[in-house]
């Protein structure tokens, strides 16, 4: 048994070391604004930027993201709702495409890891399908509802150079523009 659990430690040291944090840009970077370009399939090069996102987004923290957020303007989502305490159950998307969206709204505060301390409340579609490739290359649908329909029509949102803050009023988005920018002109960012 203390064999096996050190192969088993051994495999999972390896795994970790393979996987690397990203830098998350942030507002106003161009890129964010740019439209992300599908994948032709999942290979070890896309798995590998999945994982690179989701250590990212693990650490940051945050509950989803889109590799465009670390500077790959390709069409790949990683998601992962659970809560500190759960076990992990992340969700890959690769060229994630909504199928359909409920008429009936949800309101959520929405935040996001490329526009750091600023929350507004954002109506969404309370419920989407969704059809993507997932890590292993495999097409996949998903119904979601709640937080998870939010998060992926966000994430979504991202791959198309959509923020959420294109969703609030022109008065709130320029001054949240505006402080960015200059954030960014003072080297704060």
């Amino acid at each position: 048994m203390r064999l096996a659990r050190l192969i088993d430690l051994e495999g999972l040291l390896a795994y970790l070391r393979a996987m690397s944090l990203r830098d998350i840009i942030t507002l106003p970077d161009p890129l964010l604004r740019q439209t992300s370009k599908p994948v032709v399939g999942v290979d070890k090069a896309v798995r590998k930027i999945f994982d690179d996102m989701l250590e990212t987004m693990y650490d940051a923290p945050g509950i989803g993201l889109a590799a465009v957020q670390i500077g790959v303007p390709q069409r790949l989502v990683v998601i992962d709702l659970s809560k500190d305490g759960e076990e992990r159950q992340p969700l890959f998307m690769a060229n994630p495409e909504i199928m359909s969206a409920s008429e009936a709204l949800s309101d959520y505060e929405e935040g996001c890891l490329s526009i750091p301390e600023f929350f507004e409340m954002v109506s969404r579609p309370s419920e989407v399908k969704v059809r993507y490739l997932d890590r292993q290359g495999e097409p996949q649908e998903l119904n979601a509802s709640g937080v998870l329909s939010t998060c992926i029509q966000h994430e979504i949102d991202h791959l198309n150079g959509v923020l959420f803050i294109d969703y609030i009023s022109k008065l709130k988005r320029d001054r949240v523009v505006k402080k960015f920018v200059k954030a960014q002109k003072l080297g704060k960012l």
